[in-house]
């Protein structure tokens, strides 16, 4: 299972250095980031290699978090990679939540985040067309 650590954050610059300043001084890697913006606040959206300590971390430091589980899916890093896989989301009439990319590349593959309402449904449906979710081991996630 992947977690990803949502920050919320109040619209102010310097907010993003701040939290990746945290990171860095506790060697902590960031394998993916997003960011999602309203008028008020911004949601930080971030897969790291240890979610456990980071989450600690930044709790500690009074920030507002969750932790979420997401699915990794592997694609081709080529063009048209990725439409299996939105195919498998539409067949399913799957919506998606959000998405976003790793950092990761390898082999070949790039690596999608995806957070869907109907996630088991979604796996099950991937599973037909020989595509399985990558686990935090594969990813080299703690």
């Amino acid at each position: 299972m992947v977690h990803q650590i949502s920050v919320f954050l109040e619209n102010r610059a310097g907010q993003l250095a701040e939290i990746t300043g945290i990171l860095a001084d506790n060697n902590i890697d960031l394998r993916a980031i997003s960011i999602a913006e309203t008028s008020d606040y911004g949601i930080l959206r971030m897969i790291v290699d240890d979610a456990e300590k980071t989450t600690n971390i930044l709790l500690q430091g009074g920030y507002i978090l969750s932790m979420t589980p997401v699915l990794v899916i592997a694609v081709p890093d080529q063009p048209g990679g990725l439409v299996p896989v939105l195919s498998t989301l539409a067949e399913g009439s799957i919506d998606i939540e959000y998405m976003y990319s790793l950092f990761l590349h390898t082999d070949g593959k790039a690596y999608m985040v995806f957070r869907v309402p109907e996630e088991e449904k979604f796996v099950a449906l991937l599973a037909t067309h020989g595509i399985t979710p990558c686990t935090a081991e594969e990813l080299g996630l703690g």
